[in-house]
């Protein structure tokens, strides 16, 4: 009888791990934690540009599809804003690593040539009530044919127009017919959109979306094993942390780059 007592208090102990968490408890743990590693373990990962002038809002709407809200007291950045997530499509995870640069060149000269390196596509960016951003794009798609076509000529890359701050219709100096000519020359498509504007948050996801879907069905399988560091400078958005998670991250001072 004493025997069996004692078998009876062995299994309810081992029952019961020492942080008070029953056996069910901790295998449903091990499973979340074992979903979680596979989902920050990509198969692929692609090199996203954000490119414009100063001031069209490309800080904001890369901080709309990582951080998923808007970004308040967004600063002109100085050297690269870099930011990652981790999505999932169909059966396949991807991370998107997003660079947005400095409009005004004297912060760029000595980063360009890295920024534009192993590029996997590209978002052209203007702001809808500022009509020389959109003039200015010309010299935009000319700086990126220049080292883009250095860097990989051979390649096909994924490019989008970007009209941001649709939020102000009231000033919108550039119609979506002008835009829309424009792309069409380019032959890229129009998205027109708002960072600021919750109600367009899903116009800026399908942005990034769109270009991962074409990424995901175009490029070969690559598994990031290789890393390579630079050190560039970014503004820090002190109210970034608060929206940062297991899938979208902020670095100020290490830009990580996977190499081909």
């Amino acid at each position: 009888m004493q025997i069996d007592e004692e078998k009876n208090k062995i299994n309810e102990a081992s029952s019961v791990s020492p942080d008070g968490l029953s056996r069910d408890d901790r295998t449903t743990q091990q499973v979340e934690q074992i979903q979680s590693s596979v989902i920050q373990n990509p198969r692929r990962i692609f090199k996203i540009i954000v490119i414009g002038d100063s001031n069209v809002g490309k800080t904001c709407l890369s901080f709309r599809f990582c951080g998923g809200k808007f970004l308040e007291r967004s600063e002109a950045t100085i050297g690269v804003d870099f930011r990652e997530k981790t999505i999932q499509i169909d059966d396949e995870i991807i991370k998107l690593q997003i660079w947005d640069t400095a409009g005004q060149e004297r912060f760029r000269k000595s980063m360009i040539s890295h920024y534009y390196r192993n590029v996997h596509a590209v978002l052209f960016v203007y702001d809808v009530t500022n009509i020389h951003s959109f003039e200015n794009l010309t010299h935009w798609i000319d700086e990126y044919n220049r080292f883009c076509s250095q860097s990989q000529p051979s390649l096909e890359i994924p490019r989008i127009l970007v009209g941001n701050k649709c939020d102000l219709d009231l000033d919108q100096k550039v119609s979506t017919n002008m835009a829309q000519t424009f792309a069409d020359m380019h032959q890229m498509p129009l998205f027109e959109t708002s960072a600021k504007d919750d109600s367009r948050s899903d116009h800026v996801e399908a942005i990034f979306m769109t270009l991962a879907l074409k990424l995901k069905n175009s490029r070969p399988f690559y598994v990031p094993n290789k890393i390579h560091r630079a050190k560039v400078q970014s503004v820090d958005h002190s109210n970034s942390a608060d929206v940062s998670n297991n899938s979208c991250y902020l670095y100020n001072e290490i830009i990580k780059e996977p190499l081909k």
